[in-house]
């Protein structure tokens, strides 16, 4: 059977389906479903509303789309073969797409924080009661089945404009907001968005007036760890420093930023910047999160005890994952050890492989060094030159060398054990002072 698409354009031009187009890769909709869909856009107001309508609108890949239902009651959608997953309200998935549609709604504030309000989803509530609580207004665009933008609260102009602005002054009930809007400047950054100044004034408003306090530590990781997946993560953080959340959910890395009087530095630009070094070498957040919080700290060897704490208390109050802060404590833990493996002899290079565990987790001790990279990029501005880090290819041609190193034949002498372990180490030792007597001569003035 051929695949039918109704094609509508928006504003700016995009290309756009309506609610019924079926992805490629996705089978077509069954007869009785095509009815059911039917039926529903007779009888019900359905919009493509938020991200999915911005993103298209701006040119990138859609990848989630949300819906808001107008007129409909729960009954209404259960009827249509819709299945009800959401608790605090009622939200529904298509039975063959599986997409997200909400009834539209409103919201009160009760309360304090996340969790602080009441929600009416009664089936008099419009698609402009609905977007009114959104939080930016390039977020508060909705799209209908012709294609048609809604678009009430001048969303289009800030896309334009690349402007990220409050809807309302509803902004300030949800601290979340503050987050998401870091987020968003984060993300949008390599498109040239900015914060609205008034914005910016409203979310230092909401940290003065306590409401970042109520922000529960799983949301704030939630964010925090989308940011990290970006294209410029440093954003984020510059934007909660600029309104002064930073210092409530992340003290220990506010406090970086004072000066440091023995020897005047900024240790939380080196992280910053860290971190926007990292963004270039890999697209892995813990990387990322690793450069950040390595850079944040000294190299003087006598501190590093504290270092290690500091870093380890951090991870477990943001709940961070496990692998994550493990390699972190690895970056804070051995970095300046890395960074001087030029010049270290044979011996020492063994015992930084056995240290990061690098036999068993290659893969990990490969991310540490692209995050002990950044951190040395960042300390020494290189953070755009090329080829400035030869300590990376030093160290995993050391790894080669010592992992080729066999056990076999020393469990064949009947060494068990600890012996086991130190005859293993001496093996690796002899194989890794090719490497290194190879670069002494090649050191060597002619």
């Amino acid at each position: 059977m051929q695949r039918k698409e109704r094609l509508t354009y928006n504003p700016l031009g995009i290309a756009s389906h309506t609610w019924l187009r079926q992805e490629d890769n996705k089978p077509l909709l069954s007869t009785q479903r095509v009815l059911t869909a039917n039926r529903m856009q007779n009888k019900l107001k359905t919009y493509l509303v938020g991200g999915a309508v911005r993103d298209r609108l701006l040119g990138i890949e859609v990848k989630d789309r949300d819906y808001v239902v107008v007129g409909a009651t729960p009954k209404q959608m259960k009827a249509l073969g819709f299945r009800q997953v959401g608790a605090d309200f009622p939200v529904f998935l298509h039975p063959d797409t599986h997409e997200e549609y909400a009834l539209a709604r409103t919201e009160r504030k009760t309360g304090e924080g996340y969790h602080g309000f009441s929600v009416d989803f009664s089936p008099e509530v419009s698609l402009e009661e609905d977007l009114l609580r959104r939080d930016l207004t390039i977020n508060a665009m909705a799209e209908d089945a012709s294609g048609k933008i809604i678009d009430p609260y001048d969303g289009l102009d800030d896309l334009r404009k690349k402007k990220l602005r409050h809807v309302s002054t509803a902004f300030r009930e949800d601290p979340v907001r503050i987050l998401r809007t870091a987020r968003f400047a984060a993300r949008f950054n390599q498109f040239g968005f900015e914060i609205a100044t008034e914005t910016l004034i409203l979310m230092t408003e909401m940290v003065n007036n306590g409401e970042a306090g109520h922000l529960v530590t799983e949301r704030v990781w939630q964010e925090w760890q989308t940011a990290l997946a970006g294209s410029d993560p440093q954003i984020f953080i510059q934007v909660l420093r600029q309104c002064s959340a930073y210092q409530v959910i992340a003290p220990e890395l506010d406090q970086r930023y004072d000066i440091d009087p023995a020897t005047d530095e900024n240790s939380g630009k080196h992280g910053e910047l860290a971190l926007a070094v990292a963004a270039t070498l890999s697209p892995k957040g813990d990387i990322r999160f690793a450069a950040l919080l390595c850079a944040s700290t000294s190299l003087d060897a006598i501190a590093q005890p504290e270092a290690i704490e500091w870093g380890n208390h951090l991870c477990q109050r943001l709940s961070v994952p496990k692998n994550w802060q493990q390699l972190t404590q690895l970056a804070i833990q051995h970095h300046a050890t890395c960074h001087q493996a030029l010049t270290l002899d044979a011996g020492s290079l063994s015992s930084l492989l056995e240290a990061t565990d690098a036999f068993r987790r290659p893969q990990r001790f490969d991310d540490f060094i692209i995050a002990c990279e950044a951190d040395f990029r960042a300390r020494n501005n290189l953070s755009s030159e090329e080829n400035c880090y030869p300590q990376a290819t030093r160290l995993r041609q050391a790894l080669a060398l010592a992992a080729a190193v066999e056990v076999g034949p020393l469990i064949d002498q009947g060494l068990k054990g600890p012996a086991i372990k130190s005859a293993l180490h001496d093996l690796r030792v002899q194989a890794l002072e090719l490497m290194t007597a190879t670069k002494r001569i090649k050191d060597q003035p002619v």
